[in-house]
């Protein structure tokens, strides 16, 4: 059944990322959003305009800009930059709003949502953020993103020569995105094994862009986590619930930790 969200053609076009497809929507009843105080909410200028971004963490400690996946910024990677802000010693995390205001409560709004995504203005505003982190408070800034925000983590690795290391999760770039072969920081990535999203976040597409990370010459890790599916990294209540809807059910918290120990340990060592 996931096999069937994607194509393996038409990976980030304008016109199709995810088809609409047999997989359920969730409850919105089941959303519970994170509370809003826990972040600094700005507005960051690029060209001729101007977008939201939520931040949180200490000032001067080093940056990372957290990319939404499919639905937009939600509880979710919500959760995920305040648990940023808080590993080690450290990091202060900003999301810029991709969908200006908008989320995605089940997969045809998000779907809707992506499908109208401007994906080089999208880069444009991961530009900004690292620019907007370096000029208050962090000497270095790392990218990371969840699925759609992990293919595009990966594509700032290319694009935004600013980003000083990036951690790509379960999402690779299409080739007209950007070439992985062309990146210019240190990119991690993460993958389940099991993962049935074709050419984007299958085994496949994690060994090709492992083929390309070496092709590039920059320092680079794939990780593969054994007996997980897509968007593992997930675990909040409503986060689990929403993967079993969309028939992931795999529960592995060794594998997640294991992630997150990878995460701190490649950020430390190229931010910090």
């Amino acid at each position: 059944m996931l096999a069937a969200l994607f194509s393996s053609s038409r990976f980030f076009s304008s016109s199709s990322y995810l088809r609409r497809s047999s997989i359920p929507s969730f409850h919105r009843s089941s959303i519970r959003s994170m509370a809003d105080s826990a972040f600094k909410k700005i507005q960051i200028q690029r060209e001729d305009t101007t977008f939201d971004a939520y931040v949180v963490g200490k000032d001067d400690a080093p940056g990372i800009v957290v990319i939404q996946e499919w639905w937009g910024v939600d509880f979710e990677i919500k959760n995920h930059a305040i648990k940023i802000s808080k590993l080690d010693t450290g990091f202060k995390a900003l999301i810029p709003d991709l969908y200006r205001g908008k989320v995605g409560l089940d997969t045809a709004e998000a779907q809707h949502l992506m499908d109208g995504l401007d994906w080089q203005g999208a880069v444009k505003d991961i530009r900004a953020s690292v620019n907007w982190l370096k000029a208050n408070g962090s000497k270095k800034v790392g990218v990371t993103g969840m699925c759609m925000g992990g293919a595009l983590a990966i594509a700032s690795s290319v694009l935004v020569p600013e980003v000083d290391a990036v951690v790509g999760f379960y999402g690779t770039p299409s080739s007209e995105l950007a070439d992985p072969a062309q990146a210019k920081a240190p990119v991690q990535a993460h993958f389940g094994e099991l993962d049935n999203f074709v050419g984007f976040s299958d085994v496949t597409a994690a060994k090709n862009l492992e083929e390309k990370l070496k092709a590039s010459g920059v320092a680079h890790e794939v990780h593969i986590y054994e007996g997980n599916g897509h968007a593992f990294l997930n675990r909040s209540p409503e986060g689990v619930s929403r993967r079993k809807s969309m028939g992931l059910s795999d529960e592995d918290e060794a594998a997640v930790e294991l992630a997150w120990s990878r995460f701190t340990s490649w950020m430390k060592r190229y931010l910090v």
